[in-house]
């Protein structure tokens, strides 16, 4: 895990892994193997599934016997994120579907720490995950368990939303408190606001739209990695 008390003295570090998770919330549902495959072949890091309850955000999506499915045919590591009410009932589910890294909600109703210990002990990675108007600071008693940190650019539960340029002080703060920790920002994330979360710390980008509306997500994917370089 990240040492970010020492990460307070060294101050922020500007060359992390740059990490693409193309969400699949904007994939053609119809033919998601052909989906997976254009992130597989474009290089992505990541594979970002949302997965909605309808109540912790006013939508429903896919579940973890969708997520068993595509594990079957997709290499690149599972990026779920739980936009639900009460995910420490559920982390067993997404577990055995084939996530490799759970992110869920500091403001959902489950225990935090517990839902974090449990997703460990299952040998899974832990992030946790704040919508625009949440502190980043609520992540902190949990920092030294988690591998990542999802800062919300925009309010969960559509996609297709305009990136929150607001929320970048909350990025800068917590790549100044840990600068090795792998900070993803999920919303409105295309070849320009791309450049500023990066500017302001993050390195792991969620990005839909601006994949799978492009002509050619494999070329989308590189673009937006070496953007978010710059």
């Amino acid at each position: 895990m990240p040492d970010c008390e020492v990460g307070e003295k060294k101050g922020v570090k500007r060359f992390m892994d740059i990490k693409i998770s193309p969400s699949m919330l904007a994939s053609n549902y119809a033919r998601l193997e052909e989906e997976l495959k254009k992130c597989e072949n474009g290089g992505a890091e990541l594979i970002h599934l949302d997965v909605m309850d309808g109540h912790f955000v006013p939508n429903i999506s896919i579940g973890a016997p969708v997520i068993k499915a595509m594990k079957r045919v997709c290499n690149v590591p599972f990026d779920v994120h739980l936009m639900i009410s009460n995910p420490y009932d559920y982390i067993e589910d997404f577990v055995d579907a084939g996530a490799d890294i759970i992110s869920f909600h500091t403001e959902c109703d489950s225990d935090t720490e517990k839902t974090v210990d449990k997703i460990i002990s299952l040998g899974c990675k832990a992030s946790l995950a704040v919508k625009p108007n949440t502190p980043i600071s609520e992540v902190y008693p949990y920092l030294d368990k988690l591998s990542m940190v999802l800062v919300m650019t925009v309010e969960p539960g559509f996609g297709g939303q305009s990136f929150m340029e607001s929320t970048m002080p909350k990025i800068v703060e917590l790549r100044a408190k840990c600068p090795d920790l792998d900070i993803q920002v999920d919303g409105g994330i295309n070849n320009e606001t791309v450049k500023i979360a990066g500017k302001a710390g993050a390195n792991v980008f969620v990005a839909g739209s601006a994949v799978f509306n492009s002509e050619n997500p494999e070329k989308a994917i590189i673009t937006l990695k070496n953007n978010a370089r710059v």
